[in-house]
């Protein structure tokens, strides 16, 4: 009887990934289409690619996540292609570095059209259970163990668990063990995690109430509309077959009377009685931070904003609470639109464990157990683009350690992603880390528009880029090339039709010859502009244009960065053997010997970055490296 009771089921996989969120897909995905058997876990079938925060995908800076994901072979990009209900292009009246794609998706079905991207592949298996326990030998994985005692055992393991470790909802005074949407939270794994000497973190986030849009009174709120063109997320994809009918959201203001509301109750906050102890997203802060951080304000921005067509739900952007129930009614309905809204969820904090980022390589490995993989809000990082975008790189990154490869490590002149994972292993996190175009060094290399000329090359290195989308790919760099050449090699002179186009453009005339590039140099003028004036133009696509115009009128600032990018170069390639001995370097000073100590970076650039190591430091470092590979 004792061995019947003691049976278990047991199954063998190439991969295992926990969390079904934005990063286990991307991670699972990569692994399958790489041709790895892969089983994804999540608490709930249902909650496959969820969307408990906000409806949209994108945003100043996160859009240029998407469109990376994309360029290395992701799937993120064409989810929400085939699933937005409006999309537009933030930032256009500034330079192209910062314009960022942003799009409302329609919930359900960005979640359904993803789960059909799992199901259909039949290198993964979707399995409805609770990882509650990695299985180690001599350092590295060889399984994991569920709440029942199934084990599944595995060659490479990637943690995707987003905020559902021991994690817990909070409104007001009332506090539930769960998850995001009331789903199951996922209590034992952190405990094997400690076990295995992984250092933990508690984090903070929370979300706004949803409201019956039927009881909104829009007409006293600003329309925002959609963009007329839509620009695809996916390169892959374009802009006349994405044309569909788009929903409108809406603006509204706080006013003084909310504000006094919310500081008559905040003794009642979770976040000012001490009741919640994680630290939460200091760039996206709640309604109650806005309001004791920013008291000279006398209103903020409210954005309402549809939650799908499945659904009359509707989003209050700019307004995350976890005020009580009672004051979270009186609190929103002061809000002009909102006087007779009808709460259908009350807004809650969610407090979670996740890694300690400086646990994890470059390649989002731990440095403590070979074989597993860290990725998204398991990492400290915030938002459905940050956790996507390092499950891709994780996925990439196990299929290569089980091909016997070195790993893809995206450098801070590569990509966003780059940036965002140097971020978190170099610097670590002490809130939930948050994309932003400032934190990016190279930001006018790293635009939104040129993600594929930078990494598809890279995907299709990985094994994600097909051959015909790589040499469609090459074309298009070819086409650029030459067009640029052309443009630089084409002169104009004083004719009547070009000094119409000019006085047209309120652009200074000519007294000699000029050439076209020089022309679309001028702030007011562009390659489209002097097209009439440009006989001998060859009809090309519409993103080479965009490619061949950028290039040239940003031509010197692009130089100058690209010098910078060398400069940076030098000090990355600069690599550091993993078995150096900071203390037996003389000279340092012991903050640095104990911050390189625990980061190991792999190369002198990633040192400089560690916080608490100076220039002197690094000094004292190139000098010991020199003598160090004679």
């Amino acid at each position: 009887m004792d061995n019947k009771i003691n049976k278990c089921l047991k199954e063998r996989c190439d991969a295992v990934v926990v969390g079904a969120g934005h990063a286990g897909c991307e991670a699972a995905l990569a692994l399958a289409r790489l041709g790895f058997d892969t089983v994804i876990f999540t608490v709930s079938v249902d909650s496959i690619a969820m969307m408990p925060c906000n409806p949209n995908i994108g945003g100043s800076s996160k859009g240029h996540l998407v469109r990376e994901i994309d360029a290395l072979g992701g799937e993120m990009g064409k989810n929400i292609d085939a699933s937005f209900i409006q999309s537009k292009m933030l930032n256009q009246s500034k330079g192209p570095a910062v314009h960022s794609l942003r799009a409302q998706a329609d919930k359900k079905n960005y979640s359904q059209l993803m789960r059909e991207k799992l199901e259909r592949n039949d290198k993964i298996s979707i399995k409805q259970a609770e990882v509650t326990e990695l299985i180690v030998e001599e350092g590295k994985i060889t399984g994991v163990k569920t709440y029942t005692g199934a084990v599944y055992e595995c060659r490479v393991c990637i943690l995707c668990t987003g905020t559902y470790l021991k994690s817990r909802c909070i409104t007001g005074e009332v506090s539930v063990q769960t998850g995001p949407n009331g789903l199951m939270s996922a209590n034992y794994l952190s405990k094997s995690l400690l076990e295995h000497g992984i250092q933990l973190r508690r984090f903070k986030t929370g979300t706004p109430a949803r409201i019956d849009g039927n009881t909104v009174d829009y007409t006293k709120m600003e329309p925002q509309y959609g963009d007329e063109k839509i620009v695809p997320f996916s390169f892959t994809n374009n802009s006349k077959d994405l044309e569909r009918e788009q929903v409108k959201c809406w603006l509204t203001y706080t006013n003084e009377q909310t504000h006094e509301i919310i500081r008559d109750n905040l003794d009642r906050s979770p976040l000012y009685s001490g009741m919640i102890k994680g630290t939460g997203p200091r760039y996206c802060p709640s309604i109650e931070d806005k309001v004791v951080r920013f008291a000279d304000k006398n209103r903020h921005q409210v954005f309402i904003e549809p939650e799908g067509l499945y659904t009359s739900e509707v989003y209050i952007g700019g307004m995350s609470s976890s005020l009580p129930e009672d004051v979270q009614a009186d609190m929103y309905h002061t809000v002009p639109g909102l006087e007779h809204a009808r709460i259908v969820r009350n807004a809650y904090a969610i407090e979670y464990d996740c890694i300690d980022s400086l646990e994890c390589k470059p390649s989002l490995e731990l440095k403590k157990i070979e074989g597993v993989y860290s990725a998204g809000q398991a990492n400290g990082s915030s938002g459905y683009e940050e956790a996507a975008a390092q499950g891709l790189m994780a996925g990439i990154n196990a299929v290569r350690k089980m091909q016997g490869k070195e790993p893809i490590i995206l450098d801070r002149s590569q990509a966003y992603i780059g940036v965002l994972i140097d971020d978190l292993v170099t610097k670590g996190t002490n809130e939930p880390y948050r994309m932003m175009t400032s934190r990016a060094e190279y930001r006018l290399l790293l635009r939104q528009d040129n993600a594929d000329l930078r990494l598809t090359p890279i995907g299709y290195k990985a094994g994600l880029i097909d051959e015909e989308r790589y040499q469609e790919l090459l074309q298009k760099e070819e086409l650029i090339k030459n067009e640029i050449q052309r443009i630089k090699h084409t002169s104009v002179g004083g004719t009547k039709e070009v000094q119409r186009l000019l006085e047209e453009h309120k652009s200074t005339s000519l007294v000699s010859g000029i050439t076209l590039a020089e022309l679309i140099r001028r702030p007011e003028l562009s390659y489209n502009a002097i097209s009439e004036i440009d006989k001998e133009r060859p009809d090309l696509p519409e993103d080479v244009c965009e490619q061949v115009n950028i290039n040239i009128k940003y031509e010197g600032y692009i130089v100058r960065q690209e010098k910078q990018v060398k400069q940076f170069a030098k000090l990355e390639k600069k690599r550091i053997p993993d078995n150096i001995d900071y203390s037996l370097i003389s000279s340092l000073r012991l903050e640095a010997i104990q911050k390189l100590q625990d980061i190991r970076p792999e190369s002198v650039g990633q040192a400089a970055r560690i916080s608490g190591v100076s220039p002197a430091d690094i000094s004292v470092l190139l000098v010991f490296l020199e003598n160090y590979n004679r």
